[in-house]
């Protein structure tokens, strides 16, 4: 269907685009310990930071991925790199929890116009086990942006940089990659921009509903799963930093949490997509689930030492699972509204994760940062009950 080099270059832009926009996210994660120690913060303020910047993105997933059927998916993926970068950048010259939580949510406003959009594109440009492990390869890009960024975060602060400075030059950064990708997917509109409709022409004959969904309650039983699984990512994210505290880690080691569990997050994303391809959606789906809850109780029980050797192993599973959720998307939406259902799914994730980072902000300050990681635990192991619905969404599409 497509070349090679037009496949390549499809996914290589796209995965530029999501470790750009990925690396402003995760950054967000080792800066809120500073933040809550300057500005005076409790757990459910810290919370509503992380909040700000997925309530954007919560606001204007969906209707991105409905703009992109219009406009072409290239452009909106160039403007959100801008904003995100313009937004990430306005962190250095803000004062105050307000001009903090403004500028983060600028940065989740471009964030946006990413996750959707160039799932889809991957998407169009493959077909069949390729598509799978072409859409697990963008999810590791994502990892790898988080791991560059969080790294290069903690080298610049032990080297006396102040986080403002860091902030700034991660918005250019992140500025700079948009005004690139303008010029190469320009110069590759054929290869890139116009993927959508060429599906289009080509899957005409599909008869769907609006939002092409071909099994609903297995879609439903997706999106339940996405929701819970990403409710406590996220929250995990946020928190891991401040349990390394609890445990007398000092400040600087206590982001080195997030970045080793991003470590794990890099092989886990390609590796479990890789997993789901071979042994099945809803087998991968329940063992990887069931891991997860171990690691984060094995993390609340051991010593501090052994917590930092356990970050990367949990980190495999904890990130993986969106490699198998996500890659989805693809077998239950019809080719022509792709566009759509990863926009619909990235818009009830960024809803969990702001439900996330409030409810167990809130939780740890009720009642402590150990009872919500466990609570954690167990609402990572409901995905398992959904899976039964999903399973019987790919029985009923493999007898059509």
């Amino acid at each position: 269907m497509f070349g090679a080099s037009r496949q390549k270059l499809t996914l290589a832009s796209c995965c530029a685009a999501h470790a750009g926009q990925d690396g402003l996210t995760a950054t967000t994660y080792v800066l809120l310990p500073v933040l809550a120690q300057s500005l005076g913060l409790g757990y459910g303020q810290v919370g509503i930071l992380r909040a700000a910047q997925t309530t954007a993105m919560w606001l204007l997933e969906l209707p991105a991925g409905v703009l992109a059927e219009r406009y072409g998916a290239a452009r909106l993926l160039v403007f959100g790199l801008i904003c995100a970068g313009l937004g990430y950048a306005s962190l250095a010259f803000v004062t105050g929890f307000y001009g903090v939580v403004a500028a983060l949510f600028v940065a989740g406003c471009g964030a946006a116009f990413q996750h959707s959009l160039s799932s889809s594109l991957v998407s169009h440009a493959y077909r069949g086990p390729s598509r799978r492990i072409a859409l697990g390869t963008y999810n590791a890009s994502g990892d790898v942006g988080k791991l560059l960024f969080t790294a290069l975060f903690g080298v610049l602060a032990g080297a006396g940089m102040q986080w403002q400075g860091v902030a700034l030059g991660y918005g250019a950064v992140v500025f700079s990659l948009g005004i690139v990708l303008f010029f190469l997917l320009r110069t590759a509109r054929k290869s890139v921009e116009d993927i959508e409709s060429t599906d289009q022409t080509a899957s005409t004959a599909v008869k769907t509903g609006g939002w092409g969904v071909r099994h609903r309650p297995a879609f439903i039983a997706l999106a339940a799963i996405v929701c819970t699984d990403i409710m406590v990512q996220d929250a995990f994210f946020i928190f891991i930093p401040f349990v390394m505290l609890e445990k007398e880690v000092p400040t600087s080691l206590a982001a080195l949490a997030v970045v080793l569990t991003l470590a794990g997050g890099v092989f886990g994303k390609f590796g479990c997509g890789v997993l789901a391809s071979k042994f099945g959606v809803v087998r991968s789906l329940i063992l990887v689930e069931i891991l997860t809850a171990v690691g984060i109780v094995s993390i609340l029980l051991a010593p501090t030492m052994v917590a930092f050797l356990i970050l990367p192993l949990l980190g495999v599973v904890l990130q993986g699972s969106s490699s198998i959720t996500y890659g989805a998307v693809s077998e239950l939406v019809s080719e022509e509204r792709q566009s759509r259902g990863f926009a619909a799914i990235y818009t009830i994730s960024n809803a969990a994760s702001v439900a996330g980072a409030v409810g167990f902000g809130l939780v740890s300050d009720l009642f402590g940062l150990k009872t919500s990681l466990s609570i954690m635990a167990l609402v990572v192991l409901l995905p398992i009950a959904f899976s039964v619905k999903l399973r019987q969404g790919y029985l009923s599409q493999q007898q059509a």
